[in-house]
């Protein structure tokens, strides 16, 4: 003990030598202004040869002569603000409790607990409201006896093992901090001390929590894993718009995805029903718009199979003129359709409403053949139906066909037939029809009568047709007889139909449209009579 008051004599001689301020400067001021006194070096090795214990002496590779510095320099001011009795003759106690302004500026010196004083036995910090982990730097102080860190916020873990060169610790006081919990009970640590030691400490198990926790555990968390299992499996059968889009079944509704778009089946997105069908009108969770057909019918198993089966195939149908449908449902009480939403007009309604130009009229005819052939060649097994009330308009002026069925098989003859009825449909003077109380028979037959020079009769005037595209009414109408005509086995294929009609409708865009209309009043005027064969 006498070789340590020394050498801590020796130390504070140095400092209190170089500058009679020193005392009264801060800590930072010295350590940025003062300077090693001349011969500091070699005092220090003397030391080192007299009393080799000293800790910096064993510092490696080799003695750092600056901090060996600064360490006296902290070391001095340290004796001072911990009021040792004589810092002269001995530094026995670290105490800077209740002081928050200075005791984490002393702490952050890490060369100073590097070479900490051995007179050292005591260090209190506490009730500074420090933060952070454990400080690790004082336990460089292995000799001492007492360690009070009480009354900060420290956190994380404890380094129990760190402890265990500091044989001499008999007092150890870590209460009110944050530290990780963790079973102290068995370590030889926790048998040094007491639980006053770790009191709000955060570091001792609380056995009354630990048996609550392990009671959470084992019996709340089987009740989750079921809740998660009966939420998963509600999703997968009931609300599958919920999922992941790769999770979701495709094409396959549920009625608590249509309740959900249509708001519980309200009225107000009710558009139309009869005694076995409501239409609604929904949105999907995505914002998809549809249209809902649900039918209020009991089938038998089989042709309910059958309904799902040709739900599938029309489900992939995909055709810029198709109603696209998008799946199907079915509960206990009706069986759903579910396709996308398209404004309610048709092309009868069209005709009837704004008496469209010819060139419009032909690009509704052009996408009716185009979707015949798509069908025909990729969907043949699929049937439709080809009447001005049942063909839908698009907001871009696109035809779309809206009935369709798989199964029932039409000929090709008979799809040429009322692809034919359609067409003059499209062209004829509605009123000529109404005379015949929409008898498509009746009024075919008539217009098959007619003499050629009556062909105003049934052509719609509010086309305005004139001398340059005069010859493509014509040609249409020709057309248009050869596909109802019952006498002719010989009749026009698709593709034949096809490429009249788009030539004509090609041609109907880079025609001016300024010549004189070759109607007027009841009469062809200025052309020939029109020859249809």
């Amino acid at each position: 003990m006498a070789t340590i008051s020394s050498t801590w004599r020796v130390f504070l001689l140095i400092i209190l030598s170089l500058c009679p301020i020193t005392l009264s400067a801060t800590v930072v001021e010295d350590l940025k202004n003062l300077h090693p006194p001349p011969h500091f070096n070699s005092t220090i090795l003397s030391n080192c040869l007299k009393n080799p214990s000293l800790r910096y002496c064993s510092s490696s590779p080799m003695m750092d002569f600056d901090e060996i510095f600064k360490f006296t320099i902290v070391a001095s001011h340290l004796c001072n603000e911990s009021k040792n009795p004589t810092c002269v003759e001995t530094f026995p106690n670290v105490d800077l409790k209740n002081r928050p302004n200075i005791a984490p500026l002393y702490l952050s010196f890490d060369f100073f607990w590097k070479y900490c004083p051995l007179s050292i036995m005591s260090i209190d910090l506490s009730n500074n409201s420090m933060k952070g982990g454990f400080p690790t730097d004082v336990l460089y102080c292995t000799q001492i006896q007492s360690l009070d860190l009480s009354i900060n916020a420290f956190s994380g873990d404890l380094p129990i093992q760190s402890f265990s060169p500091l044989t001499n610790l008999t007092f150890l006081n870590l209460s009110y901090n944050f530290f990780s919990e963790i079973k102290l009970s068995d370590s030889q640590f926790f048998k040094r001390f007491n639980s006053s030691s770790f009191l709000h400490s955060g570091a001792l198990l609380d056995e009354k929590k630990f048996t609550l926790k392990a009671v959470i555990l084992l019996v709340g968390f089987p009740i989750l894993v079921i809740l998660v299992v009966v939420c998963w499996v509600w999703l997968c059968f009931q609300r599958p718009d919920f999922l992941p889009r790769k999770l979701q079944r495709t094409r396959r509704f549920t009625p608590a995805i249509l309740k959900a778009a249509t708001a519980g089946f309200s009225n107000n997105n009710l558009v139309g029903m009869s005694d076995v069908v409501h239409i609604y009108k929904g949105i999907l969770r995505d914002g998809t718009e549809v249209k809902i057909e649900m039918y209020w019918d009991d089938i038998p198993r089989d042709s309910y199979r059958r309904f799902v089966e040709e739900c599938k195939v029309l489900s992939r149908l995909h055709h810029k003129n198709l109603v696209r449908v998008l799946g199907w449902c079915r509960s206990r009480k009706f069986r759903a359709i579910i396709t996308e939403w398209t404004e309610e007009e048709n092309v009868e309604m069209w005709l009837s409403r704004s008496g469209p130009s010819w060139n419009h009229r032909l690009k509704v005819l052009k996408g009716v053949v185009e979707c015949m052939r798509y069908l025909q060649e990729e969907w043949p097994e699929v049937n439709y139906e080809l009447k001005t009330n049942t063909i839908l308009l698009s907001d871009y002026m696109e035809p779309l066909i809206s009935r369709f069925k798989v199964g029932d098989q039409t000929s090709n003859r008979k799809k040429i037939y009322r692809f034919g009825v359609f067409l003059l449909e499209m062209i004829q003077n509605k009123k000529g029809q109404e005379e015949f109380d929409r008898s498509y028979g009746e009024f075919i037959k008539y217009i098959t009568t007619l003499d050629p020079a009556d062909l105003h009769k049934m052509i719609d005037h509010r086309m305005e047709v004139t001398e340059t595209n005069f010859h493509q009414v014509k040609q249409v109408l020709s057309l248009g007889f050869m596909c109802i005509d019952q006498s002719n086995n010989e009749r026009p294929s698709l593709a034949t139909i096809f490429n009249i009609i788009a030539r004509a409708y090609k041609v109907s865009l880079v025609l001016p449209s300024t010549n004189h209309r070759i109607f007027h009043g009841e009469r062809f005027k200025g052309h020939m009579p029109v020859q249809i064969k």
